[in-house]
């Protein structure tokens, strides 16, 4: 594995896979003895809660929540 000129490093997909690293995940890298470490940040958001951040405000429906709540859960046939 080389290091190329802008200092990056590609980390093989077996090793991204093992530990679960998304695009987009935020890492940490600490140094112990000449090793460095990589591990994902405790506090960063989950690739849930950025998709959630990338959506939010981005509906183009008229609809209320409960008048779309109403037509997944097929209230009409109900009433």
């Amino acid at each position: 594995m080389r290091i190329n000129s802008k200092g990056q490093i590609t980390i093989p997909a077996e090793i991204r896979h093992q530990l679960g690293f998304h695009p987009g995940d935020t890492v940490d890298f600490s140094v112990t003895g000449g090793v460095i470490e990589v591990s994902k940040r405790a506090d960063a958001p989950t690739r849930g809660e950025r998709a959630v951040e990338r959506l939010r405000g981005r509906a183009t429906t008229s609809f209320t929540t409960d008048e779309l709540m109403s037509m997944l859960r097929d209230d009409d046939d109900a009433a």
